[in-house]
Protein backbone atom coordinates (compact mmCIF):
# COMPACT_ATOMS: atom_id res chain seq x y z
CA UNK A 1 0.00 0.00 0.00
CA UNK A 2 1.38 3.50 -1.09
CA UNK A 3 -0.48 6.44 -0.31
CA UNK A 4 0.87 9.86 -1.93
CA UNK A 5 -0.15 13.44 -1.46
CA UNK A 6 -0.90 14.35 -5.39
CA UNK A 7 -1.86 18.46 -4.15
CA UNK A 8 -0.37 20.78 -1.30
CA UNK A 9 -2.43 22.80 0.93
CA UNK A 10 -2.43 26.29 -0.65
CA UNK A 11 -0.90 28.84 1.63
CA UNK A 12 -4.29 30.90 1.36
CA UNK A 13 -5.81 27.66 2.88
CA UNK A 14 -3.35 28.14 6.16
CA UNK A 15 -4.55 29.81 9.33
CA UNK A 16 -1.71 32.29 9.71
CA UNK A 17 -3.36 34.86 10.67
CA UNK A 18 -5.34 33.33 13.28
CA UNK A 19 -1.90 31.56 14.36
CA UNK A 20 -0.66 34.95 14.47
CA UNK A 21 -3.39 36.26 16.91
CA UNK A 22 -2.94 32.91 19.01
CA UNK A 23 0.88 33.62 19.62
CA UNK A 24 -0.53 37.74 20.35
CA UNK A 25 2.04 38.80 17.91
CA UNK A 26 2.32 42.78 17.28
CA UNK A 27 0.33 44.40 14.84
CA UNK A 28 0.34 47.79 13.13
CA UNK A 29 3.63 47.73 12.60
CA UNK A 30 5.53 47.90 8.91
CA UNK A 31 6.88 44.59 9.11
CA UNK A 32 3.57 42.81 10.33
CA UNK A 33 4.18 39.48 7.55
CA UNK A 34 7.80 40.00 8.49
CA UNK A 35 7.27 36.55 10.01
CA UNK A 36 4.63 35.00 7.98
CA UNK A 37 7.16 32.23 6.37
CA UNK A 38 8.42 31.38 9.69
CA UNK A 39 4.64 31.24 10.69
CA UNK A 40 3.82 29.08 7.65
CA UNK A 41 6.59 26.67 8.33
CA UNK A 42 5.16 25.59 11.54
CA UNK A 43 1.59 25.37 10.60
CA UNK A 44 2.80 22.72 7.93
CA UNK A 45 5.07 20.73 10.22
CA UNK A 46 2.10 20.62 13.03
CA UNK A 47 -0.47 20.10 10.64
CA UNK A 48 1.30 16.84 9.10
CA UNK A 49 2.08 15.76 12.80
CA UNK A 50 -1.25 15.86 13.58
CA UNK A 51 -2.47 14.58 10.64
CA UNK A 52 0.09 11.21 11.30
CA UNK A 53 -0.79 10.87 14.85
CA UNK A 54 -5.08 10.82 14.02
CA UNK A 55 -5.08 9.46 10.51
CA UNK A 56 -6.88 12.38 9.38
CA UNK A 57 -6.50 14.91 6.68
CA UNK A 58 -7.11 18.08 8.01
CA UNK A 59 -7.33 20.75 5.15
CA UNK A 60 -8.63 19.11 1.77
CA UNK A 61 -6.30 17.92 -1.06
CA UNK A 62 -6.44 14.81 -3.52
CA UNK A 63 -4.40 11.73 -2.85
CA UNK A 64 -3.66 8.58 -4.71
CA UNK A 65 -3.68 4.99 -3.31
CA UNK A 66 -1.75 2.17 -4.48
CA UNK A 67 -2.49 -1.18 -3.82
CA UNK A 68 -0.95 -4.79 -5.14
CA UNK A 69 -3.99 -6.68 -4.00
CA UNK A 70 -7.49 -6.19 -1.84
CA UNK A 71 -7.07 -7.15 1.87
CA UNK A 72 -11.25 -8.07 1.03
CA UNK A 73 -12.80 -8.64 -1.93
CA UNK A 74 -15.79 -6.33 -1.30
CA UNK A 75 -14.24 -3.54 0.21
CA UNK A 76 -11.49 -0.89 0.72
CA UNK A 77 -10.97 0.78 3.89
CA UNK A 78 -9.06 4.09 3.01
CA UNK A 79 -6.49 4.91 5.23
CA UNK A 80 -7.63 8.53 5.67
CA UNK A 81 -10.51 10.45 7.00
CA UNK A 82 -12.79 12.52 5.99
CA UNK A 83 -12.95 11.20 3.01
CA UNK A 84 -14.98 13.87 0.59
CA UNK A 85 -15.42 12.11 -2.47
CA UNK A 86 -13.24 8.71 -4.65
CA UNK A 87 -12.49 10.77 -7.89
CA UNK A 88 -11.19 7.86 -9.21
CA UNK A 89 -10.33 3.90 -9.34
CA UNK A 90 -8.28 2.23 -12.29
CA UNK A 91 -6.86 -1.21 -12.74
CA UNK A 92 -3.28 -1.74 -13.78
CA UNK A 93 -2.40 -4.99 -15.46
CA UNK A 94 2.22 -5.79 -15.05
CA UNK A 95 2.42 -4.60 -18.18
CA UNK A 96 0.82 -1.09 -17.18
CA UNK A 97 -2.64 -0.87 -19.13
CA UNK A 98 -5.05 1.16 -17.65
CA UNK A 99 -8.48 -0.12 -17.05
CA UNK A 100 -10.76 2.86 -15.34
CA UNK A 101 -13.88 1.21 -13.01
CA UNK A 102 -16.80 3.88 -13.96
CA UNK A 103 -18.10 5.30 -10.96
CA UNK A 104 -21.00 3.09 -11.09
CA UNK A 105 -19.25 0.20 -10.12
CA UNK A 106 -18.47 1.38 -6.50
CA UNK A 107 -19.10 4.14 -3.78
CA UNK A 108 -18.00 6.16 -0.87
CA UNK A 109 -19.48 4.78 2.57
CA UNK A 110 -18.19 7.82 4.61
CA UNK A 111 -16.89 7.38 8.12
CA UNK A 112 -15.02 9.77 10.39
CA UNK A 113 -12.57 7.42 11.35
CA UNK A 114 -12.77 4.33 8.66
CA UNK A 115 -13.84 5.07 5.28
CA UNK A 116 -14.99 2.72 3.04
CA UNK A 117 -14.88 2.14 -0.85
CA UNK A 118 -17.28 -0.84 -1.51
CA UNK A 119 -18.39 -2.43 -4.98
CA UNK A 120 -21.60 -2.04 -5.72
CA UNK A 121 -22.08 -5.69 -6.95
CA UNK A 122 -20.61 -8.61 -5.11
CA UNK A 123 -16.40 -7.73 -5.79
CA UNK A 124 -14.66 -4.89 -6.49
CA UNK A 125 -12.93 -5.90 -9.86
CA UNK A 126 -10.22 -7.83 -9.68
CA UNK A 127 -6.37 -6.91 -9.35
CA UNK A 128 -4.34 -8.88 -12.12
CA UNK A 129 -0.70 -10.77 -10.89
CA UNK A 130 1.76 -8.25 -10.54
CA UNK A 131 -0.94 -5.44 -11.47
CA UNK A 132 -2.31 -2.84 -9.51
CA UNK A 133 -5.79 -1.00 -7.92
CA UNK A 134 -5.16 3.22 -8.01
CA UNK A 135 -7.57 4.81 -5.97
CA UNK A 136 -7.53 8.84 -6.30
CA UNK A 137 -9.63 10.62 -3.62
CA UNK A 138 -10.11 13.75 -1.97
CA UNK A 139 -10.58 14.06 1.92
CA UNK A 140 -9.83 17.08 4.46
CA UNK A 141 -12.25 20.03 5.39
CA UNK A 142 -12.53 22.75 2.90
CA UNK A 143 -11.78 25.28 5.31
CA UNK A 144 -9.51 25.46 8.58
CA UNK A 145 -12.90 26.99 10.27
CA UNK A 146 -14.70 23.90 9.51
CA UNK A 147 -12.13 21.42 11.65
CA UNK A 148 -13.18 20.43 14.39
CA UNK A 149 -12.68 22.81 17.53
CA UNK A 150 -10.64 20.23 19.14
CA UNK A 151 -8.13 19.54 16.45
CA UNK A 152 -7.94 23.13 15.33
CA UNK A 153 -6.65 23.87 19.11
CA UNK A 154 -4.53 21.20 18.83
CA UNK A 155 -3.21 22.13 15.49
CA UNK A 156 -2.76 25.95 17.00
CA UNK A 157 -1.13 24.49 20.58
CA UNK A 158 1.32 22.25 18.20
CA UNK A 159 2.58 25.19 15.97
CA UNK A 160 3.23 27.31 18.76
CA UNK A 161 5.46 24.76 20.63
CA UNK A 162 6.99 24.32 17.35
CA UNK A 163 7.20 28.38 17.00
CA UNK A 164 8.94 28.41 20.46
CA UNK A 165 11.62 25.96 19.27
CA UNK A 166 12.43 27.04 16.15
CA UNK A 167 15.79 28.02 17.00
CA UNK A 168 16.99 24.23 17.60
CA UNK A 169 15.40 23.74 20.64
CA UNK A 170 13.85 20.43 21.32
CA UNK A 171 9.52 20.64 20.22
CA UNK A 172 7.59 17.17 20.83
CA UNK A 173 4.36 16.60 20.82
CA UNK A 174 2.61 18.03 24.05
CA UNK A 175 0.46 16.22 26.55
CA UNK A 176 -2.72 18.72 25.97
CA UNK A 177 -2.33 18.20 22.33
CA UNK A 178 -2.23 14.51 22.71
CA UNK A 179 -5.37 14.68 25.03
CA UNK A 180 -7.08 16.99 22.38
CA UNK A 181 -6.22 14.84 19.50
CA UNK A 182 -7.17 11.47 21.15
CA UNK A 183 -10.62 11.34 19.87
CA UNK A 184 -10.00 11.72 16.41
CA UNK A 185 -7.43 8.82 16.72
CA UNK A 186 -9.31 5.65 15.18
CA UNK A 187 -9.20 2.72 17.47
CA UNK A 188 -6.91 -0.48 16.56
CA UNK A 189 -8.46 -4.00 17.79
CA UNK A 190 -6.75 -7.08 17.30
CA UNK A 191 -4.13 -5.43 15.33
CA UNK A 192 -6.10 -4.62 12.02
CA UNK A 193 -6.79 -1.25 11.01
Amino acid sequence: MNLVEKTAIPTEMLPIAGFRDHLRLGTGFGDDGLQDPVLESCLRAALASCEAYCAKAILAREFLLTIAEWRDLSRLVLPLAPVVAVTRLAIFDRAGHEAVVPAEGYRLIRDDHRPLLISAGYSLPRIPLAGRAEVGFSAGYAAFSQVPADMAKAVLMLTASFYEARDGGEAGMPDAVVMLLSRHRPMRLGGRS
